[in-house]
C-alpha cells in the first residue's frame, strides 16, 4: 500500500513497538488528569488502588476499574468533565432515552483530534479530496453528522450537509444535480434512499455515486451486498460509539478484512461480558475502550455493550493497527431501527400510558421491499366493551402510533392481537424478534 492511501502515514502505519510505547506514555498522561480532575475516577482509583505512574505495561490494564454507561448517566451533566467548562468548545449528547443523557465535552485539541481521526477512516474508506460527500446524518445533539463534516472537510472534499431533516425527494435530487460522490449515513437510511430511487425510476447509472460510508447501527453482509447491488456502489463500514468518538474510532480499508482502530488514540480490549477477563485474540467478547489523548472527557475502560472481536495480524493494507470484528450485535436488549436506538421497557411504559391496552406485546423487525419495517404487537385489554367497533380500534392505534413517534421517534405499525394470544416471554429480549439479518 503506498502511503498516499493513508491520511498520516507516521501514525496509521507506525511500528507495532513504537505505538505501545506511545500507548503507554498517553494512558499514564490520561490516568493522572482523571484521578487529578474526576471525582468518579479518583474515588474508583482509590478503591482499586491505582497509581497511574507504575503502569508500565499494557497488560496491567486489567487493574484498571471498568466504566459503564450507568456510570456516565450517573454524571449528568458535566461530572466526567476533566477541564473547567470554560475550556469546553463543543458539547454533544447522547438521547438520554433510557435515563438522563449522557453530555460529552470537546477542547479545541478534542475537535482536532476528531478531524484527524475522522479524516484517516475516510481516506482509508477510499473518500479523496475530488469527492463530493452527501452527508445524511442527524446534525443536533447527535455528533455523527459533525464528525463526518469535518473529517471530510479536513481532507478537502466538497460537503453537503443534506441532514436527516431533508426529505427523501430533496435528498434524491441533490444527489442527482450537485454530482454527489459519497453518501455518508447509517445503512438504514440508505435503504430508504435506493427504495425512493426505484419508484422514481431514477436507474444509479444516472448518478455519480461511487462509495457509501456508513455505520451508527448494526448491519449484516447481506444488506451490504443489497445496497451495493441496488445503488451500484463500494461500502464501507465505521465504528464509534458517540460518547467515546463517531466517527473517529474505526474504520475499514479497501480490504474489508475488519475496521482499522485508532490505536495512537484509544487502547481496546475484548472481555467476556460475565467473567470481565480477556478473551483470546479472535474469540467474540465485549468491548471495551480507553481513551488515551482525551483532554475533556477521558474515559478510562468504558464497558461498550457492542460484541466484537480483535484481530492483531498485520493487514494486506499496511496499516499496523488492530482491527476489530464488524459489530452486529450487543450484550443488551437495545433495538435499533433506521438509525433510531430504544429498549422495549420504553415501549412497555407507553402501553400502560394508554387505555384500552395491556403490557403484553411484541416487537418484529423485518425487511420488505429492501426497507426496514417495525411492528409492534399489543394485547387488546378485555376492558374495551367490543372488538366490532372499528373507530375505537382505529383512534386507539392511532393514539399509541403517535406516543411512540413522539418519545421514540421511531414510526411503527401497530396492530392488535387478542387478550392473551401473546406468549408470556420471560425478560425484554424475547419480546423482539429480528428477521432483519436472514
Amino acid at each position: 500500500m503506498s502511503q498516499a492511501t493513508c491520511y498520516n502515514p507516521s501514525c496509521e502505519m507506525m511500528p507495532r513497538d513504537e505505538l505501545e510505547q506511545l500507548q503507554i506514555e498517553r494512558l499514564q498522561s490520561t490516568l493522572n488528569r482523571a484521578c487529578r480532575n474526576v471525582a468518579f475516577y479518583r474515588s474508583a482509583f482509590d478503591e482499586h488502588r491505582v497509581q497511574p505512574e507504575k503502569l508500565t505495561d499494557l497488560k496491567a490494564m486489567r487493574e484498571l476499574p471498568f466504566t459503564t454507561k450507568e456510570d456516565l448517566e450517573g454524571s449528568y451533566p458535566y461530572g466526567m468533565f476533566a477541564v473547567p467548562l470554560k475550556d469546553i468548545v463543543r458539547i454533544h449528547s447522547t438521547s438520554g432515552t433510557t435515563g438522563k443523557p449522557i453530555v460529552f465535552g470537546y477542547t479545541p485539541n478534542d475537535l482536532r483530534d476528531w478531524a484527524e481521526c475522522a479524516a484517516r477512516l475516510l481516506v482509508a474508506g477510499g473518500i479523496t479530496a475530488h469527492d463530493v460527500v452527501q452527508i445524511a446524518l442527524d446534525y443536533s445533539l447527535f455528533p455523527g453528522g459533525f464528525g463526518f463534516h469535518q473529517g471530510a472537510e479536513q481532507i478537502g472534499a466538497s460537503v453537503i450537509p443534506t441532514s436527516l431533516a431533508t426529505g427523501m425527494d430533496k435528498q434524491i435530487v441533490v444527489m442527482r444535480d450537485f454530482r454527489t460522490t459519497v453518501l455518508v449515513s447509517t445503512p438504514g437510511h440508505a435503504v430508504s434512499i435506493v427504495t425512493a430511487l426505484e419508484e422514481l425510476h431514477l436507474h444509479p447509472e444516472r448518478l455519480h455515486l461511487r462509495l457509501g460510508l456508513f455505520g451508527g447501527e448494526p448491519w449484516s453482509e447481506r444488506l451490504r451486498q443489497e445496497l451495493e447491488q441496488r445503488l451500484h456502489v463500494a461500502t464501507m463500514d465505521t465504528y464509534g460509539p458517540d460518547e467515546v468518538m463517531w466517527p473517529g474510532v474505526a474504520g475499514e480499508c479497501p480490504e474489508r478484512s475488519g475496521l482499522h482502530v485508532n490505536e495512537d488514540h484509544f487502547i481496546v480490549e475484548v472481555i467476556d461480558a460475565q467473567s470481565l477477563q480477556p478473551v483470546a485474540p479472535g474469540q467474540e467478547g465485549e468491548l471495551v475502550i480507553t481513551t488515551i489523548n482525551r483532554e475533556g472527557f477521558p474515559l478510562i475502560r468504558y464497558r461498550t455493550g457492542d460484541i466484537t472481536s480483535l484481530e492483531p495480524a498485520p493487514c494486506p493494507c499496511g496499516r499496523t493497527s488492530v482491527r476489530m470484528a464488524r459489530v452486529l450485535r450487543r450484550t443488551d436488549d437495545r433495538v435499533v431501527f433506521r438509525g433510531v436506538g430504544f429498549f422495549p421497557c420504553q415501549v412497555e411504559e407507553i402501553l400502560l400510558e394508554v387505555e384500552g391496552t395491556t403490557p403484553h406485546y411484541g416487537i418484529v423487525l423485518d425487511r420488505a421491499g429492501g426497507v426496514d419495517t417495525l411492528e409492534i404487537k399489543v394485547e387488546v385489554s378485555e376492558e374495551i366493551p367490543s372488538l366490532d367497533e372499528l373507530k375505537t380500534l382505529e383512534t386507539l392505534r392511532r393514539r399509541i402510533s403517535k406516543r411512540i413517534r413522539a418519545a421514540l421517534d421511531v414510526e411503527a405499525n401497530v396492530t392488535f392481537v387478542e387478550p392473551r394470544s401473546l406468549h408470556r416471554l420471560a425478560g425484554a429480549k424475547g419480546r423482539v424478534v429480528d428477521r432483519r439479518t436472514r
